[in-house]
């Protein structure tokens, strides 16, 4: 019982031990991530709910994970307006039960919050500069086969792919081209980068890799490395792959056609986010996603929208 309670605690905290009270040991505590991520949990959810207009239907900006969540909660006997809040409320438990199992300090400086924002662009931008540097490779190769093929090929405007993955009906993708156009689709992309910053950090990092660090080390008898490497990768593999899948319906997302350089990205990035968490802990990750992803939207419609 012992080994698999310092497992759990392990499996969704950092495996990196900081001086104590230093300002990286400070913000690796999960009551840092609790009030930094409540502000971005607070404006998903508001931002969600006052989009209202058809071009901007909610399912424009449900996030994958946060459905998952909502279905898995309503299963269990949650109401539609309960499973809407719950998925905030268990990510909250979640890092207020490993900070009371951690037994690490509750005290809040709250400059630190500000240097933590810092800090997540400060990592969202070697993801930016390597998504711009792939796109922009791929693209002169379909413009070189272009022109000694002459044929038809069409080059992506998305110059950075986002990491996050909406739950979105074929009718709600119909005029999605047509909508990104329009700067008020921009804040809805927003929105729904928030939401997967948080959200899919969750599963794929706080959740999943909790879990499969038990899996492999409890009932497979892995040692711990080849148990934190096989999570990393796994959690990261499923990470990218669900951007293409809904696993739950097992439904295509037309959304999202799968990219072989799009699925290499993603995994690189789950692979980035998964040893950031290793490090940093689930505050500074999920913060870092979220940044970048509304790194891309801005970049996106700024610069590579026609």
């Amino acid at each position: 019982m012992k080994s698999t309670e310092e497992n759990i605690n392990r499996g969704v905290a950092q495996y990196f031990v900081f001086p104590q009270d230093s300002y990286l040991e400070r913000t690796s505590r999960p009551v840092y991530a609790i009030i930094f991520l409540l502000p971005f949990m607070l404006f998903y959810e508001l931002g969600v709910v006052f989009i209202k207009s058809d071009v901007l239907s909610q399912s424009a900006v449900l996030v994958d994970a946060f459905v998952w969540l909502q279905k898995g909660l309503g299963y269990l006997g949650f109401r539609d307006k309960m499973a809407w809040l719950a998925p905030p409320v268990v990510a909250l438990a979640i890092l207020a039960a490993q900070q009371i199992t951690s037994r690490k300090k509750w005290g809040i400086w709250l400059h630190d919050l500000w240097i933590m924002a810092i800090e997540c662009v400060w990592w969202a931008i070697p993801l930016i500069i390597f998504s711009l540097l792939l796109n922009s490779s791929t693209n002169q190769s379909q413009a070189d086969l272009q022109h000694f093929d002459q044929k038809n090929i069409s080059i992506s405007s998305q110059a950075v792919d986002y990491c996050s993955a909406v739950n979105a009906q074929p009718q709600d993708i119909q005029g999605q081209e047509h909508i990104a156009k329009k700067d008020s689709s921009l804040f809805a992309s927003i929105i729904t980068g928030i939401g997967a910053g948080i959200y899919e950090e969750l599963v794929f990092r706080l959740i999943l890799i909790c879990l499969l660090m038990i899996f492999l080390q409890n009932f497979l008898r892995f040692d711990r490395s080849a148990s934190i490497i096989m999570a990393i990768l796994i959690s990261a593999a499923l990470f990218s792959a669900h951007h293409h899948i809904d696993f739950l319906t097992g439904q295509v997302n037309s959304n999202d056609p799968f990219s072989v350089i799009k699925f290499i990205f993603r995994t690189f990035a789950g692979i980035y986010f998964a040893i950031l968490f290793s490090v940093r802990g689930f505050g500074v990750t999920a913060g870092t996603h979220a940044f970048y992803d509304i790194l891309a939207v801005l970049i996106n419609h700024f610069f590579f929208t026609a």
